[in-house]
C-alpha cells in the first residue's frame, strides 16, 4: 500500500514540475554510486520564500520562485555512474522556463579496496541560460568523502566550480564547500544539518559579506531501499544568500 501512495506522489510532483544554477539541486552527495545496471530517477524541488528581488547582471530574481530539477543517473559499473540534469524554474514575470542541462560522470573507490571512508569524485559540466545564471557554461569538480559511525553519518563535499563563459570566467576555481551531518533517530528517520557555501576563488576568498552561506535543517526517510526522500528548510546567513528556502528530493531506483 505504501508503495502505491509513494508512486502516486511521485507522479504528482512530475505533474507539478510540468506546470510549476544556484539552488536547483540542493544536496550534499554521499560517496556511493548507483549500482551497475540500475537507474535512479530524482526530482529536486524547492521554493524560495525570501530571495533576491531585483535583476542583477541580467539575472532574474529568485523571490517566490519554484525550482524543479529532473535528475536521471545510471550505474554502468560497480564504481562508475553518469547523471543527467534538466533544470526548470517556475515564477511570475518571465521566470517560468527551461533553464539548462548538465551531465555528471562520477567514479568511486570500489568497496573491495576496503578504505576506512567512502570516497568518490564527480565532474559536472553543462550550460544554463543567462537570465538565470550569468555564468552560462561551467564545470563543477566535487570530491566526496563520507563515513557512518553507528547512527551518525557525515559527508563532506569540498567542491570547486569553474566558469567558462560569464563574469567569473577569469576568476579561477570558486570554492563551494558542502557538509552534512545526520543522526538516525529510528530505523526510518534521520535528522541532521546541511551546510552549503560559496566563498569565492580558491585561496583568494571574497569578503564575508559577499560570500554565500546556507544552513538547512533536514530529514532523510529510509523506508525502502528503492526510494530516496530528503527534505529541509534552509536559512541564508549572509546578504548574498537567499534567506528562506524549502526543499524536497524524491528519488526512485529501477
Amino acid at each position: 500500500m505504501l508503495k502505491h501512495y509513494l508512486t502516486a506522489l511521485f507522479v504528482f510532483i512530475i505533474v507539478i514540475s510540468a506546470q510549476a544554477q544556484d539552488n536547483y539541486e540542493i544536496q550534499v552527495y554521499g560517496s556511493e554510486t548507483v549500482k551497475k545496471g540500475h537507474t535512479m530517477l530524482e526530482l529536486h524541488s524547492n521554493f524560495t520564500f525570501d530571495g533576491s528581488k531585483t535583476v542583477v547582471d541580467g539575472v532574474l530574481p529568485t523571490n517566490h520562485v519554484f525550482h524543479e530539477t529532473i535528475e536521471i543517473t545510471h550505474g554502468w559499473t560497480p564504481w562508475f555512474e553518469t547523471g543527467f540534469y534538466f533544470f526548470n524554474t517556475i515564477g511570475s514575470d518571465g521566470r517560468t522556463a527551461y533553464v539548462g542541462s548538465h551531465i555528471r560522470p562520477r567514479v568511486a573507490v570500489p568497496e573491495s579496496w576496503k578504505w576506512p571512508v567512502g570516497v568518490s569524485i564527480s565532474m559536472e559540466f553543462g550550460f544554463q541560460k543567462a537570465q538565470y545564471d550569468a555564468n552560462t557554461a561551467s564545470l563543477e569538480i566535487r570530491p566526496i568523502v563520507d563515513k557512518k559511525w553507528g547512527a551518525l553519518y557525515v559527508a563532506i563535499n569540498p567542491t570547486l566550480e569553474q566558469s567558462f563563459k560569464g563574469p567569473e570566467q577569469h576568476s579561477g576555481m570558486i570554492f563551494s564547500p558542502n557538509v552534512k551531518a545526520s543522526y538516525d533517530v529510528s530505523k526510518v528517520v534521520a535528522l541532521g544539518l546541511e551546510y552549503y557555501g560559496s566563498t569565492g576563488p580558491f585561496f583568494h576568498y571574497y569578503p564575508i559579506r559577499d560570500e554565500e552561506h546556507q544552513l538547512f535543517i533536514a530529514t532523510d526517510l529510509n523506508f525502502s531501499p528503492n526510494w530516496e526522500f530528503n527534505a529541509g528548510y534552509g536559512f541564508g546567513l549572509t546578504d548574498e544568500t537567499d534567506k528562506s528556502i524549502f526543499k524536497v528530493i524524491l528519488g526512485r531506483r529501477f
